[in-house]
């Protein structure tokens, strides 16, 4: 037969463990807070587009805490009114049905979902990756390929290219056409906005635009073999004078972007420094599109370290 002094170690071990989970559960919830304070994501916008995306984000919690607080609040009143030591609460074993409870209980939901679906499709047009913005001093066009595993930028206007470095002018839209030379991939710079995959053999377009002059992180938002974690890239916003002085200064360093080194290029390769290229072969995007030059390896167990160095060379 046990005595109550048998269950003190049991009883203290059991605090003692919910004491550490407690704990725990605290440092995660102050991890997280310090975490959301962390600048560089969306939640930190520098553009139109990742502006009006980081709308969409708080307005759509706002609605959805129409359903969340309520339902707190109503739990919260119900476990206190209905208490064992109030008895002023009235015991209801028959209650079977209310109409009015019925509305108030569907109401709300239908009501959220119906302001829910109007921010979504009203959104999904003013924000189309393809609608372009409103320019008023023009645009620029990149053209964008996802290779293993690097970013190849290519400026048709200014014939240069880069690779794992995007540089583009403050306050001046910029249309991107992307696509990829081997697996899917997802080309994503989180305060401009607007993720987007990229495909072999298929051109998907997006429109961003950085309101003042910054460097942005730019990643790639879809798992693509081994080297996925290393296809990170810059984003340098300049002012359109020293955009111009880049560009130009550019064109006098560096290899050719043609047939030969861009498949060399294609050949998979880790944590490529980023380099330029000081002309290129007019129409090579448009082959890489339509697979005229071949696609890249793709991932594999085989990775080459040296195939960025020789596509520089």
């Amino acid at each position: 037969m046990h005595t109550s002094s048998d269950k003190g170690p049991a009883v203290q071990a059991t605090s003692t463990s919910l004491g550490r989970r407690l704990v725990s559960l605290g440092l995660i919830l102050l991890g997280s807070l310090c975490l959301t304070a962390c600048k560089g994501a969306v939640l930190d916008p520098q553009g139109p587009i990742g502006i009006a995306e980081m709308t969409i984000l708080i307005d759509s919690l706002i609605i959805m805490l129409a359903i969340v607080v309520p339902t707190i609040v109503v739990t919260l009143g119900v476990a206190w009114w209905y208490r064992s030591s109030n008895i002023r609460a009235r015991y209801l074993p028959n209650f079977a049905y209310s109409g009015q409870l019925e509305l108030i209980v569907w109401a709300i939901p239908l009501m959220t979902i119906m302001l829910l679906g109007g921010v979504t499709w009203l959104a999904s047009h003013d924000l189309d990756p393809a609608r372009p913005l409103p320019a008023k001093t023009g645009q620029i066009e990149v053209q964008v390929v996802s290779l293993d595993w690097k970013w190849l930028f290519i400026y048709p206007d200014q014939r240069i290219a880069s690779v794992n470095h995007l540089v583009i002018p403050a306050g001046v839209p910029v249309r991107f056409r992307l696509t990829s030379a081997s697996v899917m991939n997802a080309f994503f710079v989180p305060q401009l906005g607007s993720m987007i995959y990229t495909m072999n053999g298929m051109q998907t377009e997006l429109n961003l635009q950085a309101d003042n002059p910054g460097v942005f992180a730019g990643l790639s938002a879809h798992y693509s073999g081994s080297g996925f974690a290393d296809m990170h890239f810059d984003v340098e916003a300049l002012p359109a004078d020293r955009f111009s002085q880049w560009a130009n200064a550019r064109r006098n360093d560096g290899p050719t972007l043609n047939a030969q080194s861009y498949g060399q290029l294609a050949q998979q390769s880790l944590r490529v420094a980023p380099f330029t290229y000081r002309d290129v072969e007019p129409e090579l995007f448009q082959r890489i599109l339509s697979q005229a030059l071949p696609p890249g390896p793709g991932p594999a167990d085989q990775i080459n370290p040296t195939a960025s160095k020789q596509a520089e060379k």
